[in-house]
């Protein structure tokens, strides 16, 4: 997408951290909006930033883990603005703790929220985008979870591997059917949104206050190394920038870190030879996660 000016950009999570982000700076090139997040109140918040900018935006709670939510999400922006010519799929949460004592209702919240939400979205933007004059694109938000494994996030690492996937995969079909469609997908490392705060986000339908596993160490250790490692990470002013100039320049995946360069090529030289994870081999690689892209 070379021109923003007067184009519509739907963005999920735009309540807090790279929807949030994402929304002003589509804002500040002159897009009209379509905003969507489960906290209302965050979206309100995110809506007046940008009527302040001086665009013209609509904001739709959502609860992206309901396909329904997703549904009407896209329809009240069909409604309102007649097209869709930028998706950004960025809501999503982050859960630690390791598989043998996580519950399954946190896998089922996660897979709903950072896969599913997304493959609701495509299902119903794609054909939209397909039947428009000029070009669409669209953004999946992964992370550098999708490219590369460390420990202690395996329903993360499960999601955002699938993410990046589908992404890859749909890209080949939409390139088969010659549609003017391009794909993208995100894979920053640590940045300092507000993704520690998941649990204050989680659904009823996902929560049972009973179960022992939320006042275990296990999980009180994991909430505290995923605030470290978030709240550590390189300043979130930085990405709109990167993200935009990458989808001026049809990038299909688009980087934040470049000291983790290394270890995504090392990952798949192992692949032919069967050499598997090797924890060892990771650790100077993670001490780079908050390194800058410059450009």
């Amino acid at each position: 997408m070379k021109v923003f000016k007067n184009k519509v950009a739907l963005i999920t999570g735009a309540g807090h951290g790279f929807g949030q982000a994402l929304s002003l700076e589509a804002a500040q090139r002159g897009m009209k909006l379509a905003i969507a997040d489960i906290d209302k109140e965050a979206l309100s918040k995110t809506e007046n930033d940008i009527k302040k900018i001086g665009a013209k935006v609509i904001s739709i709670p959502t609860d992206v883990t309901e396909e329904k939510d997703i549904d009407a999400m896209v329809k009240k922006t069909m409604a309102e603005y007649g097209e869709i010519n930028l998706l950004i799929n960025s809501a999503g949460v982050a859960i630690p703790g390791p598989i043998w004592e996580l519950p399954t209702r946190d896998w089922e919240w996660i897979l709903h929220a950072d896969l599913m939400s997304q493959v609701w979205a495509l299902k119903r933007v794609i054909p939209i985008m397909r039947k428009q004059k000029g070009h669409g694109d669209i953004l999946n938000v992964a992370s550098m979870a999708g490219l590369i494994t460390s420990p202690l996030m395996p329903a993360y690492y499960a999601t955002k591997f699938a993410v990046v996937g589908m992404t890859e995969a749909v890209e080949y079909d939409l390139q088969a059917e010659e549609a003017n469609v391009g794909l993208h997908v995100f894979c920053p490392a640590f940045v300092k949104t507000d993704l520690y705060h998941t649990e204050e986000h989680r659904p009823e339908k996902y929560t049972d206050k009973s179960d022992p596993y939320y006042a275990s160490e296990t999980f009180k250790e994991g909430q505290k190394q995923a605030k470290k490692d978030i709240t550590t990470g390189m300043p979130l002013d930085n990405v709109p920038k990167i993200i935009f100039k990458a989808l001026e320049d049809n990038k299909f995946y688009i980087l934040t870190h470049p000291g983790m360069n290394p270890a995504i090529v090392a990952r798949a030289e192992n692949i032919p030879s069967g050499k598997g994870p090797d924890l060892k081999a990771l650790a100077p690689f993670m001490e780079e996660t908050h390194e800058v892209e410059e450009g």
